[in-house]
């Protein structure tokens, strides 16, 4: 067995699926013993720990993005992670939801802001969001989840609002910038591993 071909069982592995598991993508990988594989490895294994987030947080987060992508095995290795970090099934669902509204308010301000017409900022949203008034997960977390989600979704607007109220509420930079990190890690495991 060739050296990319350990490191990608190595990796399914440690993200709880079976190690002959293969997308077309990972094929590629493989076939083509790919430097990139040892990299995609250290960096998936980087997403499990931060100076600035705990074990739970680095679950939801990972949850959140993996809904978000629509990700079946991540979904489940970030639901469990989370879980074994102490989440609660209440914390769990919030983490799911939170991808829900984000896609549909990260859709809605991005138009409005792509269009820049006063109309638009005039006529409400009609976007029922009390979830974001008293979250079981704290408004500081819904808010850096919030964060993530909408940096993978690329609405502009949205992350300015997220990463203000953050500040606001006493956040560090640098954990605003970790729970970043990790979400683009996520996603670019996300694009191999389905």
């Amino acid at each position: 067995m060739s050296e990319v071909s350990e490191s990608i069982n190595e990796l399914l592995q440690s993200l709880n699926i079976e190690a002959s598991h293969r997308t077309p993508s990972l094929e590629l990988l493989e076939k083509g013993e790919s430097r990139y594989v040892r990299d995609f490895k250290v960096n998936q294994a980087s997403t499990l720990s931060s100076e600035h987030l705990n074990g739970k947080e680095i679950g939801l987060i990972g949850l959140a993005v993996a809904v978000n992508e629509k990700n079946k095995p991540l979904t489940e290795f970030y639901a469990s992670f989370a879980e074994k970090n102490g989440a609660t099934a209440e914390e769990l669902a919030e983490a799911a939801a939170c991808a829900s509204l984000l896609a549909s308010n990260n859709v809605f301000y991005r138009f409005r802001h792509f269009t820049q017409k006063e109309k638009y900022t005039q006529i409400p949203a009609r976007i029922r969001m009390q979830i974001m008034m008293k979250p079981v997960t704290g408004k500081e977390f819904f808010e850096l989840m919030s964060l993530v989600i909408s940096a993978i979704n690329g609405c502009e607007m949205c992350v300015n609002s997220h990463e203000d109220s953050l500040i606001k509420l006493g956040t560090s930079e640098e954990r605003i910038f970790d729970a970043i990190r990790m979400g683009s890690l996520i996603t670019a495991t996300g694009k191999l591993i389905f």
